[in-house]
C-alpha cells in the first residue's frame, strides 16, 4: 500500500528558514525552485557572510524570513535582515523542534521554510528597536544586581564567622545604620559602643542593643573578606547608579520624540515619597505611554515601570484582549479544561516572562497597603495561599496596563474600603442564593436570622 503523506498548501512561495548556529554555518533554505526542489546554501557567521547572506536573499525576492530564537545568536542576523528591508519571523523553538525524518541542519532549515510557506508559524513578540535598546541595558543591570546580592551575602558570611551580627542589630543590613557600620569597620573601628552609636534615629533597637550584637572576635582573614566584598559592594552600586543615570537618559531621547500629553482626568492620586526626585523620569514615561502613568498603579515604582516598558513597549496592538496579554506575560490562571470543566494540569514548560516576574515583585510588597490592591491581596490569601494571591493581584496590574497602555484608561485607587465593601455585599449575594437553593428557613437560621 503506498504511505500517505499530508500535503500542505502553499500561501507564500518567497519565504525562507534559516537554523542558526553559534560556531558553525547557517544554513539558509530559500523558495522552491521553478522544478520544485529546494534552494538550500550556507553562510558563516562573520559579519561579511552575513552581508553575502542578506544579498543571496534579495537575489531571489524573499520578502520573510523564519528563524528559531537560538540563545542570542539570532540577535544579529534579526537587525540586519531588519535594516535591508527584509521581514522576519522569530519563532519558539518547542514549536517546530519536531522534524520529520533524520534531524539535521539542513532539514532544519526545510522544515521551517516549509512551514513559513504554509502560514503555520507564529512569530514572536518583539518591542520597538529603541525600545530594545533600553531592554539591553535593563537586563544587564539586572546582572549588575544580582552580583550585588552576592556581594551582600559574602559580607553576611564574614560577619557571621566572626560573630559580629550586623544583619541582627538592624532589619536591612545595606540601608543607612548598617552601611555606616559596615564603614567604620572597614576603616578599622572596633569598639561596639563607638558602632552603636551611628545609629539611625529611627532604628527600633536601642544603642546598648545594637552594641552587644556588635561584639565578636575581629580575626584578620575575616576582615580582610569583608573589606574585599564591602569594597565590591560599593564598586557595584556606582555601576549601577551609572545603568539607571543611563537608562533616564535613553528614555529621554524617546519622549522627545512623542508629542506632550496632559494625564487622564482621575489618574492623580496620593504622591509617593520618592516622587519628588523621580518627577522628571516619570514624566518621560507617562509621555511616551500617552498620558497613561504606569507608577500610579500601587507597587509599581519607576523602576519596575522602566522595565515594563521595555519589554512592552508603548502600543499593544499584537495583543487582541486582556487575556492575550496576561497570558503572555504569565499570569494567567494555570486552569486546564476536560468535558467543560477545570481540572489540574501540568504544565509543559514554565513561563520566563520578566514582565511577569517584575508584576509578582510588584504585588508581593502590598501586604500591608491601604489601597484597593493591598485588600484584593489580603483577601485572596486568606482564602487560598500567598503564591496564589500575589498572582491573582499580579494579574490585575498586568490589566490595568493593558487598559492604560491599550486604551488610555487612567488608574483610580478606589481605596481599601471600598472593596472590602464590594465584597461583602457579592458575599451576601452569593448566601442569600445558598439559602434559597437548600430552602432553609429563618427558624433554622436561629440567630443569624434574628
Amino acid at each position: 500500500m503506498a504511505r500517505r503523506t499530508n500535503r500542505f498548501d502553499e500561501v507564500q512561495r518567497y519565504v525562507a528558514g534559516i537554523d542558526l548556529a553559534g560556531h558553525a554555518d547557517h544554513y539558509v533554505c530559500g523558495p522552491r525552485k521553478d522544478d520544485g526542489t529546494h534552494d538550500i546554501e550556507h553562510f558563516g557567521t562573520t559579519t561579511n557572510e552575513i552581508l553575502r547572506m542578506v544579498a543571496w536573499l534579495k537575489e531571489r525576492k524573499v520578502v520573510s524570513v523564519a528563524m528559531e530564537s537560538t540563545s542570542v545568536y539570532w540577535i544579529y542576523v534579526y537587525d540586519m535582515l531588519e535594516k535591508a528591508g527584509i521581514g522576519c519571523l522569530l519563532v519558539d523553538t518547542r514549536t517546530v523542534k519536531i522534524v520529520p525524518g533524520r534531524k539535521s541542519d539542513v532539514k532544519d532549515c526545510q522544515w521551517l521554510q516549509k512551514l513559513h510557506s504554509c502560514g503555520l508559524l507564529r512569530g514572536a513578540f518583539r518591542p520597538p528597536e529603541e525600545f530594545n535598546a533600553v531592554r539591553s541595558v535593563i537586563r544587564e543591570s539586572e546582572n549588575v544586581r544580582q552580583m550585588r546580592t552576592q556581594s551582600i551575602q559574602s559580607i553576611q558570611k564574614s560577619l557571621d564567622q566572626m560573630n559580629v551580627r550586623v544583619h541582627h542589630a538592624v532589619s536591612d543590613i545595606d540601608g543607612v545604620t548598617g552601611m555606616r557600620i559596615l564603614a567604620a569597620i572597614v576603616g578599622g573601628e572596633r569598639d561596639p559602643r563607638v558602632l552603636a552609636k551611628l545609629r539611625d534615629k529611627r532604628c527600633r533597637k536601642s544603642e546598648a542593643e545594637i552594641a552587644e550584637e556588635l561584639t565578636g572576635n575581629w580575626r584578620e582573614e575575616h576582615l580582610f573578606n569583608l573589606k574585599q566584598a564591602y569594597d565590591t559592594l560599593c564598586f557595584l552600586d556606582e555601576r549601577i547608579a551609572d545603568y539607571d543615570r543611563q537608562v533616564r537618559d535613553m528614555y529621554a531621547k524617546i519622549a522627545a520624540k512623542f508629542p506632550p500629553v496632559e494625564p487622564p482626568p482621575g489618574g492623580t492620586g496620593p504622591k509617593k515619597p520618592k516622587d519628588k526626585d523621580d518627577a522628571k523620569a516619570k514624566a518621560d514615561l507617562a509621555r511616551i505611554c500617552g498620558g497613561f502613568d504606569m507608577t500610579k498603579i500601587d507597587g509599581i515604582g519607576y523602576d519596575n515601570a522602566a522595565a515594563i516598558l521595555s519589554e512592552l513597549g508603548p502600543c499593544l496592538d499584537a495583543f487582541p484582549t486582556e487575556s492575550h496579554f496576561v497570558s503572555y506575560v504569565g499570569v494567567a490562571p494555570a486552569l486546564g479544561k476536560s468535558a467543560g470543566k477545570n481540572v489540574s494540569s501540568r504544565k509543559k514548560h514554565k513561563n520566563t516572562s520578566r514582565v511577569g516576574l517584575v508584576l509578582k515583585l510588584a504585588a508581593s510588597t502590598l501586604t500591608r497597603s491601604e489601597s484597593s490592591l493591598g485588600a484584593r491581596l489580603r483577601c485572596t490569601r486568606s482564602r487560598t495561599c500567598s503564591r496564589t494571591a500575589i498572582k491573582d493581584v499580579a494579574r490585575e496590574m498586568a490589566k490595568r496596563i493593558y487598559r492604560g497602555l491599550r486604551f488610555g484608561q487612567a488608574y483610580v485607587d478606589e481605596g481599601e474600603q471600598a472593596y472590602l465593601e464590594r465584597t461583602r455585599e457579592r458575599t451576601i449575594k452569593s448566601m442569600k442564593k445558598k439559602i434559597l437553593k437548600l430552602g432553609i428557613s429563618a427558624k433554622e437560621l436561629g440567630i443569624f436570622a434574628a
